[in-house]
């Protein structure tokens, strides 16, 4: 019998001013099954004012992992400083706004346990009742096309903000983004370093800026600046 190679999982956590959604994210993930693999989860408070790091600092559960900035810095620099702290062998990275839902992390998961998988990207795409604001599906068709086109692959989703990586591999990446641009960079370091990227498909449900949103058309504009950057080794 071959020993199952991967033994547990941490889900990363970036949280900015979010109290409308920080309590039910997180009972959500603590909820989630992650199929035999040991849990735990990285909650790093990006600066929040609004209520939201006080919440976390009220959380008892001892599978928690707090990180709180002293100011916002960007989702990028919060997820890099919650993977300082992470110890499962395979990362899961979550958003706290409600838009992707914890009970796809068995579909996530699943591939690293059946293959010899070192990265799964959930795709919105392959979701047969996939829903987005025309905004959003264009920008994202354009940041995957790019991609595409600057590293290769088959991918559908690159801006998917579910990224599940093997720990080891996610280490010897150098990343740098601060904000957005952090879901490009991964990607196109994970491409150009030829790890194969498998492909799921999620549940999604947008909401807009007026519903809390935090991501602009600027984001857009740097991440395709970053997938240039990288693309060039710099």
């Amino acid at each position: 019998m071959i020993e199952q190679k991967y033994k547990s999982v941490s889900i990363v956590v970036p949280i900015y001013n979010e109290r409308n959604t920080v309590k039910k994210i997180l009972s959500q993930v603590l909820r989630a099954k992650t199929l035999e693999l040991k849990k735990e989860v990285i909650v790093v408070d990006d600066g929040s004012t609004d209520g939201t790091r006080e919440y976390i600092k009220s959380l008892r559960n001892p599978i928690i992992k707090k990180i709180f900035l002293d100011q916002n810095y960007g989702k990028g620099y919060a997820l890099r400083a919650g993977f300082k702290k992470v110890t499962g062998d395979i990362v899961i990275i979550q958003d706290a706004d409600l838009e992707y839902d914890p009970n796809d992390y068995q579909v996530l998961l699943a591939p690293f346990l059946a293959q010899n998988i070192k990265a799964v990207f959930g795709s919105r795409e392959l979701n047969i009742n996939k829903h987005s604001y025309v905004s959003y599906f264009l920008g994202g068709k354009i940041i995957t096309f790019l991609t595409k086109l600057l590293f290769g692959g088959r991918l559908t989703d690159v801006p998917t903000g579910y990224k599940v990586i093997e720990n080891k591999t996610l280490k010897k990446f150098k990343l740098k983004c601060t904000r957005f641009e952090f879901c490009p960079e991964l990607t196109a370091y994970i491409l150009k370093n030829k790890v194969p990227i498998v492909e799921v498909p999620i549940r999604y449900k947008p909401r807009k800026i007026e519903d809390g949103k935090k991501i602009r058309f600027y984001d857009g504009i740097e991440a395709i600046l970053t997938l240039f950057r990288v693309r060039v080794g710099l």
